[in-house]
């Protein structure tokens, strides 16, 4: 049975009519799962959060080959599918919760990982929760809208906020460009699967400082970023003109074209004024 076929079925047995603003896209191609499964590098002492795995198709896969996975589903007409299709995997956990609601501060595992599908207009906001988390995954491997991935792995000349942020925190890139076939219902955009990896150590930046200048550098899109610094941060313009002049920025230097070393640069520079 084709995994089209599959999800039809299960959606038809139980009466499933799906919710457009949840995002609920259920990927139909098992190459590409195998591939989320292989870019997972899952082995069998892992312990896996799976965030809005819809019919199981995923889980089922993830739980042939790790110690544990807590499934947790908003749905509640899909949470009893869940309990019904994955009734015989005894390492799965299937949690009935919002997942922007999550408490991961109560969440009893760490060295964990992050393998989903994650519904797209949900995507940024799950991504940085877990991120800035003290309890953060050590991997994240995610299905996700391409434009999202392309702003996430972007490069000098091209970043955001969210690529920035991803970056500090975890070494990204996309596994694969996925499209939009490849899944049911088809949705209107392609999609990428992605992998970020913590990283174990990023140098003694004051997060919150890093993030208040980063946003200020971006807080108007078409200013140049000293502009941004000034009007933002209100920081003396002859110590910012020393601070470009040192991190070797040019006067009509934007934020997008800023690396998250440059952003760090800016961050020890600038820590006595923010």
């Amino acid at each position: 049975m084709t995994l089209l076929s599959e999800t039809k079925l299960i959606l038809n047995k139980n009466k499933i009519s799906l919710i457009p603003k949840r995002g609920q896209n259920f990927l139909i191609n098992q190459e590409i799962l195998n591939k989320i499964i292989e870019a997972s590098n899952l082995k069998s002492s892992d312990i896996i959060l799976e965030v809005g795995p819809g019919l199981g198709i995923l889980t089922k896969e993830l739980a042939k080959k790790v110690k544990k996975v807590i499934a947790v589903e908003i749905d509640k007409k899909l949470v009893s599918v869940l309990k019904n299709e994955l009734k015989k995997f005894k390492n799965v956990e299937i949690i009935q919760e919002d997942i922007l609601q999550f408490s991961i501060f109560n969440f009893q595992f760490s060295n964990y990982k992050i393998v989903a599908n994650l519904p797209y207009n949900i995507t940024s906001r799950v991504i940085k929760n877990f991120l800035e988390n003290e309890n953060s995954p050590k991997e994240m491997i995610l299905m996700v809208q391409k434009e999202v991935a392309e702003r996430i792995t972007a490069r000098q000349g091209k970043m955001s906020i969210l690529g920035v942020a991803c970056q500090f925190f975890a070494d990204c890139e996309i596994v694969l460009l996925v499209d939009k076939n490849n899944f049911f219902p088809i949705p209107k955009v392609d999609s990428a699967i992605i992998k970020l990896k913590m990283k174990k150590e990023k140098g003694k930046t004051n997060n919150d400082k890093f993030f208040k200048i980063v946003k200020a550098g971006f807080s108007r899109k078409r200013k140049k970023l000293k502009s941004n610094l000034l009007k933002t941060l209100k920081i003396d313009k002859i110590k910012i003109d020393n601070v470009f002049e040192k991190i070797g920025l040019k006067e009509n230097t934007r934020a997008q074209e800023l690396s998250v070393q440059d952003w760090k640069s800016l961050t020890i520079l600038l820590n006595n004024c923010v």
